[in-house]
């Protein structure tokens, strides 16, 4: 049986010299190289959503990948797709970065200048570790798909525009409709979600911080619990403790929430540090709320330029969501798409903060009234954004979806012609 080897380098030299010697090693099958760590996991993602035996073997990743560090990406391969075996392909093959390696989840590693004897050696090595693992897991009868839970990131153009409300009622929509649900409070100085959902804690997100290794029981101390069954990790009360929130935690946090949630819903702010953008950069859905007036479309533009400009998202994989939307408006959602260049949501919330002022001055917004048209849109963007599980034989996409006395999720049928 061949061996499917995926590399991941960026350089084209490097490209051009591994997958030269890749082809040349005996039952290799190499596959198309990708160049930067967002095609590897979308990549492996796609594979395996198909099936587990779909995946290569093994990856093969070059040390200065990116825009994730080598082995940053490599703990997130392993986490997400504990069958595949990767290789981290590197000039420094000293003791220090080789332990670093192993501990970050690599199977392997080999030293730049290639060798053919030691590239063999590993790949092969690799490969039969590879093939127990999915043996093993086969006959679990569990077969691990390897995509994990759906990660949507919810950002404001600027401060006001509603992002906390969006990601609130997205995640109590997800969660209603019988779905595991996580809400990340990732704005760290100025966090409200707690404050919204009128919540005591202890932990945040900030005691993950200094933790290598989050597992299932230390992710469970820190997530507070809710009366509607959210698993809520909130921003620390303390702003200046969210500086100890770096990217490199970030990814941990999301990685590890992301294989124990079906959804999750991050809260990023309105203003961009390391760990909002390794959110924004490792979410499925990266949402952008902006309200219609000329100061928040000019935020809207200005955020997705510089999510551009830091190779963190593209603007064609975001999504805009237009907030307190009027008919009157000269600005409307067409405008908008034109002049940020990203989707825009074909849900649109309306303007009606009388509706929502009791329950945001009493942080009960998880109490808001189901007859709520705000309620109701926002529940209807995350019926389109496929957060909700939809019943047999209902339609999808969030139209005719309402909520139910106790909050739970319904859709009703469509008309015949409606």
């Amino acid at each position: 049986m061949p061996t499917r080897i995926l590399p991941a380098v960026g350089e084209a030299d490097a490209v051009r010299s591994i997958t030269t010697l890749l082809s040349q090693l005996p039952d290799a099958e190499p596959v198309a190289p990708v160049g930067d760590s967002t095609q590897l996991i979308d990549t492996l993602a796609r594979l395996a959503a198909e099936s587990v035996d779909e995946l290569p073997e093994v990856v093969v990743v070059h040390e200065r990948i990116g825009p994730v560090p080598a082995l940053e990406l490599i703990r997130e391969v392993a986490l997400r797709f504990p069958a595949v075996g990767v290789i981290l392909v590197t000039s420094d093959a000293s003791p220090g970065l080789f332990q670093a390696a192993m501990d970050y989840g690599a199977r392997g590693l080999v030293a730049l200048p290639l060798s053919y004897e030691e590239l063999a050696s590993r790949v092969q090595a690799v490969a039969q570790w590879s093939v127990g693992v999915r043996r093993h897991l086969g006959a679990g009868g569990d077969v691990f798909t390897g995509v994990g839970g759906t990660v949507v990131t919810v950002s404001g153009a600027k401060g006001g525009t509603g992002a906390t409300l969006t990601a609130i009622q997205l995640a109590l929509a997800a969660q209603a409709s019988g779905r595991s649900t996580a809400l990340v409070d990732m704005d760290l100085q100025t966090g409200d979600i707690a404050s919204y959902l009128d919540v005591q804690f202890r932990r945040s997100v900030v005691d993950l911080a200094a933790i290598t290794d989050i597992s299932p029981r230390v992710l469970a101390d820190a997530v507070f619990r809710h009366d509607t069954g959210l698993a809520l990790l909130l921003a620390p009360a303390e702003g200046e403790r969210g500086e100890d929130v770096t990217d490199r935690a970030a990814r941990q946090i999301v990685s590890a929430l992301r294989s124990r949630y079906e959804i999750v819903v991050i809260d990023c702010g309105a203003q961009l540090g390391g760990a909002g953008a390794a959110a924004v950069e490792m979410a499925d859905r990266a949402l952008l709320i902006t309200t219609p007036d000329v100061v928040a479309v000019r935020g809207a533009k200005r955020a997705v330029r510089m999510w551009d400009r830091l190779q963190i998202r593209k603007a064609e994989e975001t999504t805009v969501v237009v907030n307190r939307h009027s008919r009157a408006t000269e600005i409307q959602p067409p405008l908008i798409q034109k002049i940020t260049g990203t989707a825009v949501a074909a849900t649109v919330v309306p303007a009606n903060f009388k509706e929502l002022q009791s329950v945001v001055d009493a942080g009960r917004i998880h109490e808001l009234e189901n007859k709520s048209a705000v309620k109701q849109a926002l529940w209807g963007l995350a019926g389109e954004l496929g957060l909700v599980k939809v019943p047999d034989g209902a339609q999808k996409a969030g139209r005719g979806f309402r909520g139910g006395d106790r909050g739970s999720v319904s859709f009703r049928r469509r008309r015949e012609g409606g």
